[in-house]
This record gives C-alpha cells, structure tokens and sequence, in this order.
C-alpha cells in the first residue's frame, strides 16, 4: 500500500478557493448568506452599556470581522493581496477591533449600508492598520 503525502497547504487553499467559486458562481442567487453594511452594523451595534443590543450579536460581529481577517491572511500568504494591506497588530483584541469597526461603520453609514460588508471591514481595518513598508 502505498504511503500518502500530506498536502501542500497551497493544494488546500486553492482547493478552498475553487469550492468557494464554484458556489458563488452558481446560477441560483442565495443572497441570504450575505451580510450588508446596515445588517453588520445592526449586529455589532451596542448600547450605552457597551452590551449586545441582538442577543448573540457580539459573537456574530466578532466572526465576521475574523472571517475578513483570515480570509485577507490567505490572500496575503499567496501574495494577492491588494494596495488596501492591513497588518493588525498582536496586542490588539478582537473586543478593540469589535468597537473600532463599529465606529468606522457608523462614520461611514452612507456609503456601506447597502453594499457586502466584507469591504467595509477591510477599508475600516486598513484605515486603522496600515503596513508599513
């Protein structure tokens, strides 16, 4: 029997990468799996507290900003990423980025509330994490 090899962990991601395109290449539009610019802010939004104003609105706002956070990882680990690079540094929390994304969203309302929201995470992350060169 021959002995398997593990694979590469650009087989994985292209195969993650390709699996992803091929369901949002699909003919029937599934919109629901979307989060827009208004719906993340209404998730993430706290009151005056600094408590969920959505039960399970903190846990949902942090993975999504985390699943941008990857996502943007995996693109800079194969050298795709855009001129919008953000380097996040280790000290800060995911609580921190919670409420500075949120502040971003709430400054900026006009121009994401109906688009995806992934973007606006990115544009906020990189307006408040820039690499330097």
């Amino acid at each position: 029997m021959a002995k398997r090899s593990k694979p590469s962990i650009f087989n994985v991601v292209a195969f993650f990468v390709i699996g992803a395109a091929c369901l949002f290449s699909s003919p029937s539009k599934s919109y629901a799996a979307q989060f827009s610019g208004d719906y993340l802010l209404k998730v993430c939004s706290v009151n005056r507290d600094g408590n969920e104003r959505i039960a399970g609105g903190k846990i949902a706002c942090q993975a999504y900003i985390s699943g941008v956070i990857d996502y943007h990882n995996v693109l800079r680990a194969m050298g795709l990423t855009s001129g919008m690079d953000f380097c996040i540094p280790d000290k800060v929390t995911l609580n921190e980025l919670h409420i500075r994304v949120l502040v971003y969203l709430y400054e900026h309302v006009k121009l994401h509330r109906k688009f995806v929201a992934a973007p606006a995470v990115s544009m906020a992350l990189y307006s408040l994490y820039p690499c330097h060169k």
